[in-house]
């Protein structure tokens, strides 16, 4: 909201982590005319390696924030197609909330959405732009006084220091004094992307491209866990693959790359409609990632300072709502932090960031890692659908605001 008087003071706030949550975060501060930095202790950071799934609520808060949807470049996300991994006729899931089948969310590679939030943050617009700080390391902070502290000494102060540095978040452990490790989930990935400017070429990858527009899972019945997910993005030119499958004591030394031959051999027994994906050609390097999940934690804030996104409850994709989450809670954060927000103010309001988001966080964190053993009901499930995808999270964190401090925070 825009300062309605010359008295009003801007806050000064530190968001540690230039991620898709960081960026998001300071895109609504920012809005409500606060003075926000961005410590990145990557030089050049990017998003690399991988699509994602924006879904409907994710997607009213970007569109909240001023998004541009063209720029994210997306692909209607209108259902999921399941296929066995012998092959035969694929199974149509299209969403069962009628308002998402109207609004579809879109399938989008990171690096577009990343790169608008970044515009959104830094570039021209409402508010003083945030000022990023790449290759700064924090490697300490100070909840109480709202301090960070960079590996070459230097200290910044704040009023409000938002912890989105990720699942390893030096915040998480001064918040909570002492360090806390994500656990295996017993599951990797590989991740891949493809071109497509040659699919209609290869007849036997028509399971790509006939039926609903969306992704494709290909799954494995019986035996270890396996799963081929894929979709589209970038306008279509390119399918996103993530290959789930389970982690074997027998396996080799953990590298963080991988082959082409590496996806083939981990799939050597699915029909060879499906192996044919694999001979697109390939996009960017293709990378292995361990799926860990972040035990749930006690508190995501303590005096001036707050948690969000993987830092606070990372865990594995299998509801497609890590980044939503983020997303969400960024811009919660603006509804709550509204022009006027005083310094004396931040305990209060953080507090109140927790008692809105603290639940709704850690349902996703642990029903995501439930999705294996209870068959991914996310597709079939009317009552999860609903609850996750019909949030409206601006209208309940304005709403939580009025009930809380008695006032409008109409957060821009």
């Amino acid at each position: 909201m825009s300062p309605s008087n010359s008295s009003f003071e801007p806050l000064n706030i530190s968001i540690v982590g230039a991620g898709i949550g960081g960026f998001t975060a300071a895109v609504a501060l920012r809005r409500n005319g606060h003075l926000v930095q961005i410590f990145e202790a990557v030089e050049s950071k990017t998003e690399v390696g991988a699509a994602l799934g924006v879904h409907v609520n994710a997607l009213r808060v970007l569109d909240h924030l001023g998004v541009s949807r063209d720029n994210l470049h997306g692909v209607p996300w209108h259902g999921n197609m399941v296929f066995d991994s012998k092959g035969g006729e694929g199974t149509t899931l299209r969403w069962l909330v009628p308002d998402v089948n109207e609004n579809p969310g879109l399938l989008a590679h990171r690096s577009d959405l990343y790169d608008e939030l970044k515009r959104l943050a830094t570039g021209e617009g409402e508010g003083p732009p945030a000022k990023l700080h790449p290759g700064t390391k924090v490697v300490a902070c100070d909840s109480e006084e709202g301090t960070v502290t960079l590996n070459n000494g230097e200290v910044f102060r704040a009023d409000f220091v938002l912890g989105a540095d990720g699942i390893h978040s030096v915040i998480r452990t001064h918040i909570l004094g002492s360090a806390v490790k994500a656990r295996d989930s017993g599951w990797s990935c590989i991740r891949a992307v493809f071109e497509t400017s040659n699919l209609r070429d290869i007849p036997e990858l028509e399971w790509l491209y006939g039926g609903a527009s969306g992704t494709r899972s290909v799954v494995l019945n019986g035996g270890p866990f396996r799963m081929l997910f894929v979709y589209p993005c970038r306008d279509g030119s390119l399918q996103n693959v993530v290959a789930y499958y389970t982690d074997s004591p027998e396996d080799a030394p953990w590298v963080p790359t991988a082959t082409r031959e590496e996806l083939i051999a981990k799939y050597h027994d699915f029909d060879p409609k499906y192996l044919r994906l694999f001979d697109l050609p390939v996009h960017s390097p293709i990378h292995k990632y361990k799926l860990r999940v972040l035990p749930l934690i006690p508190t995501w804030v303590l005096g001036r300072a707050a948690l969000l996104g993987d830092a606070a409850h990372a865990t594995v994709p299998l509801l497609g709502q890590g980044a939503a989450m983020a997303i969400e809670e960024g811009g919660a954060l603006g509804c709550l932090l509204p022009a006027g927000t005083k310094r004396e103010d931040i305990p209060a309001r953080l507090q109140a960031y927790q008692d809105l988001r603290k639940k709704r966080g850690e349902f996703v964190e642990t029903e995501s890692v439930e999705q294996v053993a209870n068959g991914f009901t996310f597709p079939r499930s009317k009552d999860l659908q609903s609850y996750l995808l019909e949030y409206d999270t601006i209208r309940e964190a304005e709403g939580f605001y009025q009930e809380r401090f008695g006032g409008d925070s109409q957060a821009n």
